[in-house]
Formats: C-alpha cells, sequence, structure tokens
C-alpha cells in the first residue's frame, strides 16, 4: 500500500513539475486548468494503474482458485479409487489340516492355535522323504487323482454359492496352479473338475497373476456385473521342500453392481512395496491401511504367507510403526512355518483364512504376503462387513 501511496506522490510531483515546464504563460493564468492537468493527469494515471493491477490480481487469483480446486478434485477422485475394495462372495479351503472326517471349522481353528504340521515325509511325485506339507490323500491315489479331487471340490464348494446367482452373470476365471504335472494332465483335471463342479455361469479368462490381479481389477473392471472367481493350487511342486501343498478358491464380486449375494469380508485395494527395504514395507503397510481407512491398533490377526525369514525384522518393525498389535504370538498367524511356503496360492490362501476368521465375527485382518515370482512383499486389509449393509 505504501508503494502505491508513494507512487502516487511521485507521479504528482512530476505532473506538476512537467506543467509548469512545458505549458505556456496562458495556462499559468488559468489555475482551474492549470491544475487539473498538473494533479489530474497523474491522477487518472494513477488509478489506471491500480485498476490494471486489481485486473491482473483477480485473474491470477482466479488461475490459482481453479487450478487449487481441479487438484483437490483429482485428489480426492484417486483416493476413491485408491479406496475401491471388493466383496469376498465365497470362499474354499483345503491345507494339510483339513481331514475330510472333521468339520470344515477344525482347519481354521489349527490355523489360529499355531499348530505346526511340517514334516518330513514321503514327496507325491517320486516317493522321496523331504519336509513338506501334503493334503489329504489316500493310498492309492495319485497325484492325478488328488488333483482332481481337490480341484472338483473347490469349484463344487464356490458352484453352492453361484447356484444363487442368475446364470447369465458372467464370470472372470484365474488359475494358477503350480504343480510338477505335465501340461496335458493339468488340462486334461481341469475339463473334469470343470464339468462336475455344475457351475452354468460363462466364463472368460483373467489375464493376471497374484494380487496385482485384484489391482487391476479394481482398476479396470469396478463396474463390472461380472464376478471373478479365483482358483489357486499347489501340489505336488517339483521342488517340494519346505513348501506346503495347498487349494484354494475366492469368489469376488463388485460392490456397486453385485447385490445378489451377501459378503463374507471386504477385500481392499493391496499395496506392493517398491523395493525390498524397511522404509517400503513401512510405506506399502501405512498405504494398506490408509485406503481403508483404519488404524493399525484396529487389527484383531495378522497373515503371513510366502514370506522369508529375511524379512522377520522389517515386518515388525513396519508392524511396531504403524501400530499393528504383533506382540502377542495368537494375533499372528505365519503360515509358512505351520504348513510351508504356499507359493503362488500365498496370497489367496492367507485371504481365504482370514475372510473365514472374519465370518466367525473377528474383526479386520492385515495381511503380509510374497510368491514365488517376486521378492516384494504385498499389505492387504480385510474387512468385516458392517450389519447395515448386510
Amino acid at each position: 500500500m505504501l508503494l502505491w501511496f508513494g507512487l502516487l506522490a511521485l507521479s504528482l510531483a512530476t505532473g506538476i513539475a512537467a506543467t509548469f515546464a512545458f505549458v505556456t504563460e496562458t495556462w499559468r493564468e488559468q489555475p482551474l486548468s492549470f491544475w487539473g492537468r498538473a494533479l489530474g493527469m497523474p491522477a487518472l494515471a494513477w488509478v489506471i494503474l491500480i485498476f490494471g493491477r486489481v485486473v491482473i490480481y483477480v485473474g491470477q487469483q482466479s488461475a490459482a482458485d481453479g487450478w487449487d480446486e481441479a487438484r483437490e478434485e483429482a485428489l480426492i477422485s484417486k483416493i476413491r479409487r485408491g479406496r475401491r475394495s471388493q466383496q469376498v462372495l465365497g470362499t474354499s479351503l483345503y491345507t494339510a489340516f483339513h481331514n475330510p472326517e472333521d468339520s470344515p471349522a477344525v482347519q481354521l481353528d489349527l490355523l489360529l492355535s499355531g499348530v505346526q504340521s511340517l514334516e518330513t515325509q514321503l514327496t507325491h511325485l517320486d516317493g522321496t522323504p523331504l519336509r513338506h506339507t501334503r493334503l489329504h490323500a489316500n493310498a492309492s491315489e495319485e497325484p492325478e487323482d488328488v488333483l482332481l479331487r481337490v480341484m472338483t471340490q473347490v469349484l463344487s464348494d464356490l458352484g453352492k454359492t453361484l447356484a444363487q446367482v442368475p446364470d447369465d452373470r458372467p464370470l472372470a476365471l484365474l488359475v494358477e496352479v503350480d504343480s510338477g504335472l505335465s501340461e496335458g494332465i493339468l488340462r486334461r483335471v481341469w475339463q473334469r473338475a470343470w464339468q462336475a463342479s455344475g457351475i452354468r455361469q460363462s466364463t472368460t479368462p483373467f489375464e493376471a497373476c497374484g494380487l496385482s490381479a485384484v489391482d487391476q481389477w479394481l482398476d479396470q473392471h469396478i463396474n463390472d456385473q461380472a464376478m471373478l472367481l479365483i482358483l489357486a493350487i499347489q501340489l505336488a511342486p517339483e521342488d517340494p521342500e519346505g513348501k506346503a501343498e495347498v487349494a484354494v478358491g475366492l469368489l469376488l464380486g463388485n460392490r456397486l453392481a453385485q447385490t445378489t449375494l451377501v459378503p463374507i469380508a471386504y477385500l481392499q485395494r493391496p499395496e506392493r512395496e517398491r523395493k525390498t527395504t524397511g522404509a517400503d514395507l513401512f510405506y506399502a503397510a501405512h498405504q494398506a491401511l490408509d485406503w481403508v481407512p483404519l488404524e493399525g491398533p484396529s487389527v484383531k490377526q495378522v497373515w503371513r504367507a510366502a514370506v522369508g525369514s529375511q524379512r522377520d525384522a522389517a515386518i515388525t518393525a513396519s508392524s511396531l510403526e504403524v501400530s499393528i498389535p504383533i506382540e502377542a504370538s495368537q494375533s499372528v498367524c505365519n503360515i509358512d512355518a505351520l504348513l510351508g511356503r504356499p507359493g503362488k496360492a500365498a496370497p489367496w490362501l492367507a485371504i481365504a483364512a482370514a475372510a473365514q476368521t472374519i465370518e466367525r465375527g473377528a474383526g479386520p485382518q492385515f495381511i503380509f504376503s510374497g510368491g514365488d515370482d517376486a521378492a516384494e512383499l504385498w499389505c492387504t486389509v480385510l474387512m468385516p462387513v458392517s450389519p447395515l449393509s448386510k
């Protein structure tokens, strides 16, 4: 403000000096005209400058406000996109803890209790004694027979849920199988299992793998009528040492499109660490919680699957930084230590077990999971369904 008043004084002084210097004697004898020119012209120029400056300021401010508003809208849009989630509509889980003679609840009880099943036993393929876990099998069953049986069981379990869905509801199909069996055997078993499942909906393959499939689905297919059926199996792998034979099935739906089935839980957007560092794992854990959003202390159970022991310190540090309760042994289920490494089925096994735990009435679940094909870990949150949305 002082600058502008200073400019006004300078303009008036300049106007007076210029008028005295350049006007004729006749003008000097006319005070009204003389002072009108000496003071009026500089004052008018000063007003025009102020008006121009105001116009420029208003334009700049409007542009800045518009940019801020656009940036805020873009940020809100990104947050909403990041906080998308999928419905967990059906689960099927078979591990070494599953015994046909027991109720389905026993398997989850053993997982949550920390009972270890990993032991040295003969492998399916060549009968070599190695430390691993095997799916239940009769003495006369070959690996192909076991694969057919468990694949049929998983598809049949999910087929019971899909029986409540109209036949014209499309299915996207994601199948991940890790086995030492040949491709020809795998295709033959798949065809027989699918025919026996009784699933009537038409399917299209979903080209993705691991939790990147969920990330991709939430970005590109969140409004689709289709549901995502996931089948993940590790059976008779080529190198069984320290591994687990498992069969997992998941049926996921879109919250915006699927209203026929009541969800078991909500699968939030998973977050992958960029590098295998403690800082990156902390970022991934924090972001996975923020997508809900959820405070760390609200987590009731932590799951680990396909996580190497070399990441123990990083997991502990990142969990403490985001205040996830991991002090009590019963709050952490280390699937690798209990069953062995589940390979490609690792994230799906943890999600299925966490969803079944929520189905019992438990609170939010947090998952650290990896896989055989990548060293970076994923962080995932499963949330209970609000009673109001059931």
